[in-house]
């Protein structure tokens, strides 16, 4: 897949940010290893790797030791922004969550609206209802389903995040509806699929920004790339913003750079063209 909008300037790029599913990962949620031996090469030359993710931390942990990010001293961020890790001590540099009240409120909303809901805990996925989509999470996370009787009761606690899983073309509706009733909240598409709600003004770009800051990385030393809508923000942080070619037809334009799909090893192809040959 030939590069769109490509910036021709030379610059040496500090932070390489991966989103994993659907980006990094082929469809049967694996790295090729084109992608990993790149990744490797990248950690040599001192750029710090990031794996910024939808998934719960637990869910993300065997990607970043299959990568060796707590050798090169790499990051991941979880949650959609919620957590970020430090691999090499294993310390929680930042976490925000969703209050107790706030993720009561949003069950209450997707009841009005038909829509199921999960969040986590150390159980496991919990949700009180049983469905397809809910599948689909369980099988990329790889979690437990901690099924319950009653959300409520059983969150008493504040959680990273919770997600919502309906029917596209039917969660698309309850999206802009969610964020009229609920606007003080962060909501993105991860999966047509799946909406995902953080807590207020967190998501990928925001947890980017602090993990930069700590490390004294510019904004423009950034390489982020992904494919999908609670990607956007960071793409459009970063000092060069990257799709790879599966993404959503709506958000092609929103890039610096198309590259080859997640299929067909495009990671890879960012870090030739952008860190390997600058």
């Amino acid at each position: 897949m030939p590069f769109e909008n490509m910036n021709s300037e030379k610059r040496r790029y500090k932070m390489l940010v991966l989103d994993l599913d659907d980006t990094l990962l082929r469809d049967d949620y694996t790295i090729s290893e084109k992608n990993r031996n790149m990744i490797f090469k990248t950690q040599e030359l001192g750029v710090k790797v990031v794996l910024a993710s939808g998934r719960p931390t637990p869910a993300m942990i065997r990607f970043a030791n299959e990568l060796d990010l707590g050798k090169y001293d790499s990051y991941i961020i979880s949650y959609n922004g919620g957590v970020i890790l430090e691999m090499k001590t294993n310390e929680t540099l930042f976490q925000q969550s969703l209050t107790k009240e706030e993720i009561h409120d949003l069950h209450d909303f997707s009841l009005a609206h038909n829509v199921d809901i999960i969040t986590y805990s150390e159980k496991g996925v919990v949700s009180e209802r049983h469905s397809e989509y809910i599948d689909i999470e369980l099988k990329i996370t790889g979690l437990n389903h901690h099924k319950v009787p009653c959300f409520k009761t059983e969150i008493n606690a504040p959680a990273v995040k919770c997600i919502m899983l309906e029917n596209p073309e039917y969660l698309k509706s309850v999206e802009s509806k969610l964020k009229e009733s609920i606007p003080h909240l962060s909501v993105a598409r991860s999966k047509p699929f799946f909406l995902e709600i953080m807590p207020q003004g967190i998501d990928k770009a925001k947890s980017i920004s602090i993990l930069a800051e700590r490390l004294g990385i510019k904004q423009e030393e950034i390489i982020a790339v992904g494919n999908a809508g609670n990607d956007l923000t960071m793409i459009e942080y970063a000092g060069l913003g990257v799709w790879v070619d599966n993404v959503a037809p709506e958000l092609r334009q929103k890039a610096d750079v198309i590259v080859a799909s997640n299929n067909n090893d495009g990671v890879a192809e960012v870090i030739e063209k952008f860190i390997i040959n600058n």
